[in-house]
This record gives C-alpha cells, structure tokens and sequence, in this order.
C-alpha cells in the first residue's frame, strides 16, 4: 500500500484517483488509552472532523471512517457527530499524523507506518516484514500488551490511537516477467515503499517510490518492472492487470496491516467517559467491518482478474527465505540504537514465538487439508 496521486488514462482508473490530492491508498490498530478524568458529556454537542489518508474510491478503507461516524452519531442519538474527510479534502494524507497531533483537526484515519521518520517503531504498529497475520496483530496490540507499549509513544506526540481495520494480507505485487529466484531481482525496478523497499533494495532491487497515480503509466512505458499495492479488489480498479502478466503472492512485507484512528490527546480528555466509549465502541466496529469487507470483495475480485489471463503464482521458497532472513537483520539492527524500539521487537518477537506454535498447530493443518484440496 502507498500513495495515491492524480488520474491516469482511463476512465475507471481515473475515476479511483480524482479528487484525492496528495493523499494515500495504502495498505493498524492501536488500542487507544486516554488520560482525564471519567466525567460524563451531560449532553453535550459536538461536531468534529476527520481527516483520513485515504481517498474515498478506496472504498472499503475510507468506508471504515464512514462506519465510526455513523455509529457514533447513532450511538449519541445525533449529539456527538464526526464528518470524514478524503486525503487532501482537509490535509494532504501524509499529514494527518501532524494535522491530528497539532490539534488543527481532533481527529484521523491513517497508517502508523506513514510517520517511521518521526519514530521508527511506529512500523509495528502497522505492521512489519514477516510480521503477524490481521488476527495476529489484533491479538497482540489489544491483549498482548502491543497497545500497552505504544500508548506514550502516541502520547509523546499528543495522541490517542484506535483501532481503523486490516486489510488482511496483501499480494506481493505485478511482475511484467518472471521471478523465480533470488537472482532474477538484481537489477529489477521495482515501486514498493517503506520497511519492504528497504529489504528488497538489500536484495539487489532498484527500489523506485511513486505516486498511485504515477504506477499504472510507469509500468506501461518500461520505466518500472513491478509495484506492489494491496489486493485484487482494490489492484483491479486501477488496471495493473492490463501491462502486467505475473501476479504474485503473498505480500511479505504486509501480511496483515491495521489502519489507526488517531485522536487529539486533548481533545480525547475533554470528551469524558461517554464519548470516550462511543468512540472505543464504534472503532471496533469499523475495523472489523473492514477486514470484512476485505474478505468477502477480494474473492469475487481474483475470480475476474484470472479471466483476464493473468498468471497468478507464489514466489518461490528461496525467495521467501532470502526475504526473511534480510528482514530480521533490517529488525535488529534498527533495534541496536533504539531502547524504546528494542523494548517493542522483544514484546512483538516473544508474541510472535507463541502466537505461531498455536496458530501452526490446528488452524494450519486445517487450512493446509482444506485450502488445498
């Protein structure tokens, strides 16, 4: 997942990008702790905005930030009531980290792992190459004490963090050829941003950051060899299908990002007890209409994509391994000079330990046997 930027030829294409500005499409949850006192709204009305990082043909991301408002204007019988935003609507999706921490608007929808130059754990919040599924990663933030560890790292900055959803995990991208090897990426230009553009430029990967509005072109004209972006329902509206042969899963370096609503410390305490939960209450919902959505429209969405004739394959195991050894040590080092991002990787690793011997036990096996018959 990353940016999204202008239109391209094609009317649909077009249609995804219009009116989104800076903002971003990308491929996060945090269980926001709130300080104040617990004081109750007595009624009170409030009208907030949103600012999310998404564009609103993004449908089943941006629809997450439509879920809340509606049920927290449901849920308040119309008094406490939010209106969301598209990228660039407000503040370019990039911002919102600063838009919500600076107060200019109380509220966001974004990706913890936009704002790794402001701190680089940031990522875990999200996700990380070779890191948790979207069950895996709600496990740890919401009862793994992963929301727990990043509560004053969000205070630092003046925020609450919510849960916003999960796209579930993402393919690994349009190849216009082959790659069966480690070797076959020395040299490949590819588009693919952050910890996963760190790790295949370690790989011998010409790592290019474009625009979503800039892919589609770049790929035509030869100027790329491959982009990543999410999934089939979301790949198709912008026609990468159409100058690229070679679909590849899965997408390492995202197997399940959470989305993050972000909320202003200060506004957050003013709220009182209940708001506080309405707001709780209604991100849950968000989030896990979105990984639902997600799962039922991405089907039907692979099913049209290989009419199309495309050749959707995995990448190989040596591949794999290379990917991931060059992933731990990306961790690792980073985690050398940092305490507070050393303290998060031993809290995800020891999760990641247990939480793999369980989910390899039964939920495997019956995905191995049923999957693949």
């Amino acid at each position: 997942m990353d940016e999204l930027n202008d239109a391209k030829s094609a009317p649909r294409r077009r249609d995804v990008i219009l009116g989104v500005g800076a903002g971003l499409g990308a491929a996060a949850c945090g269980g926001g702790s709130g300080g104040g006192p617990a004081v109750h709204t007595g009624g009170k009305r409030l009208r907030w905005q949103l600012a999310s990082s998404f564009p609103s043909s993004l449908d089943a991301m941006f629809g997450s930030a439509r879920i809340l408002c509606e049920e927290v204007e449901a849920m308040s019988g119309g008094r406490f009531k939010i209106t969301p935003y598209q990228a660039g609507e407000l503040v370019p999706g990039t911002e919102v980290f600063d838009a919500v921490a600076k107060g200019a608007v109380p509220m966001g929808q974004t990706a913890s792992y936009y704002y790794t130059g402001k701190a680089a754990v940031l990522a875990f919040e999200t996700c990380v190459p070779f890191g948790f599924t979207a069950r895996q990663q709600s496990a740890w933030l919401d009862e793994g004490g992963g929301s727990e560890l990043f509560a004053p790292i969000f205070a630092d900055f003046n925020l609450v963090a919510l849960a916003a959803g999960n796209t579930g995990a993402q393919m690994g991208g349009w190849f216009r050829r082959r790659v069966d090897s480690l070797a076959d990426l020395n040299g490949l230009k590819m588009r693919i941003p952050g910890l996963g553009g760190k790790v295949m430029d370690q790989l011998g990967v010409s790592v290019r950051t474009l625009a979503g509005g800039e892919i589609y072109q770049a790929l035509e004209r030869g100027n790329i060899d491959a982009t990543e972006w999410v999934g089939p329902y979301d790949d198709m509206k912008l026609g990468f299908h159409e100058v690229c042969a070679n679909y590849y899963f899965p997408g390492w370096w995202e197997p399940g990002p959470h989305l993050a609503f972000y909320v202003n410390q200060a506004r957050w305490e003013e709220l009182g007890s209940e708001y506080q939960a309405m707001l709780r209450a209604a991100s849950r919902r968000a989030a896990m209409v979105m990984q639902t959505r997600y799962d039922a429209l991405n089907p039907a969405a692979l099913v049209e994509l290989k009419k199309t004739g495309i050749d959707v394959r995995p990448f190989s195991q040596e591949l794999m391994r290379g990917a991931r050894d060059a992933s731990q040590q990306l961790l690792s080092d980073e985690a050398s000079g940092d305490g507070t991002y050393a303290k998060v990787l031993e809290s995800w690793r020891s999760f990641r330990d247990a939480s793999n011997d369980w989910f390899g036990t039964a939920e495997y096996e019956y995905q191995r046997f049923t999957f693949g018959s």
